[in-house]
């Protein structure tokens, strides 16, 4: 039986630190089924697969089977478009070098086919999002981590090896905060991203002791970046010096890719943009009063357009069609 494009769905899988989203997305970008299972509570990397295979199965056997199904694209942490492998990923249990295309391949009986997870959403946001039309642009996702996606010249940047686009690891205080799972020093992820919000929460609530904050009506071990938005929402100074020195760095930071690449436009995706001006602000002021006179006042800082599901889904989706594999 012949099936005509029209007829065929990708799947986008969105493999991020906590939750695993997914979707069934046809040629036109439409996602036509939802889900997501969580990440974090499986050990191995086998069980995970079994469970991603059940949860879309009721999916799949709705659309006729998976003779409908063009192939599955996978987006992740660490995740090597040459190799279709996660590798060495520091905010997930499962260590060393994963073929995580070849095993969900195989699970699935469909082609697959993986890259960075912020590749994915990058590739989301230039084909239906705020980067529509644009052919140089920097992703920034912040969530658990701080994952980046380089678009220049109409082009991600993969670099050699796969692995081109880690910002997030890139040291921007020498000898600063210890990164867990790296065991590095100062990178921009251990400060810009929702763990280390928290994390520089708590700091100030036991350094700051003398200062009064909302923050303070709840036990440290349980600071998330929820409360620390929710609180300077509702006017805390504490909480709100947390976003500024959040800023500070994060725009630091975006000066130094700036010089690099000239980008049209950063584009902030994930949790932690919702924080809004909270963010945006310190951070653009920061970024600007950090660039080369040439460099200043020519760079957006815009938030994605695509719901923050859908940006990865849909990225992830398009390495199917973009394949042409059958």
């Amino acid at each position: 039986m012949s099936i005509l494009i029209s007829q065929q769905y990708a799947i986008g899988v969105d493999i991020g630190g906590t939750n695993t989203k997914f979707g069934l997305v046809n040629h036109r970008g439409d996602i036509s089924y939802h889900g997501s299972i969580p990440t974090h509570k499986h050990e191995r990397i086998d069980d995970f697969i079994e469970d991603l295979y059940q949860a879309l199965l009721p999916a799949m056997t709705d659309v006729g089977g998976t003779q409908f199904i063009r192939g599955i694209g996978i987006g992740a942490p660490n995740g090597n478009i040459y190799k279709g492998t996660i590798e060495y990923a520091p905010n997930l249990k499962w260590k060393g070098i994963i073929p995580v295309a070849e095993m969900i391949g195989k699970r699935f009986g469909l082609p697959a086919r993986l890259t960075n997870d912020a590749n994915a959403a990058a590739v989301g946001e230039m084909t239906y999002g705020a980067a529509k039309g644009m052919k140089d642009f920097i992703m920034i996702t912040l969530g658990t981590g701080v994952g980046s996606g380089i678009v220049a010249n109409g082009q991600l940047i993969y670099g050699h090896d796969g692995f081109a686009g880690e910002l997030g690891h890139t040291i921007i205080l020498p000898d600063g905060r210890l990164h867990p799972g790296t065991g590095h020093k100062g990178s921009l992820e251990a400060y810009a991203s929702a763990t280390g919000v928290a994390r520089t929460a708590v700091e100030f609530l036991e350094t700051r002791t003398d200062v009064q904050s909302s923050m303070r009506n709840y036990p440290l071990d349980q600071i998330d970046s929820r409360i620390v938005y929710e609180c300077a929402m509702a006017g805390d100074p504490l909480a709100q010096e947390v976003y500024d020195f959040t800023g500070k760095i994060l725009g630091l930071a975006f000066a130094n890719f700036v010089m690099f690449s000239s980008p049209e436009a950063i584009v902030l995706f994930g949790g932690m943009s919702k924080a809004g001006d909270l963010i945006l602000k310190p951070t653009r002021e920061s970024m600007e009063r950090n660039l080369l006179p040439i460099f200043q006042n020519k760079v957006k800082i815009i938030f994605s357009e695509l719901n923050e599901a859908d940006a990865a889904i849909l990225g992830a989706s398009a390495l199917v069609w973009e394949s042409r594999i059958d």
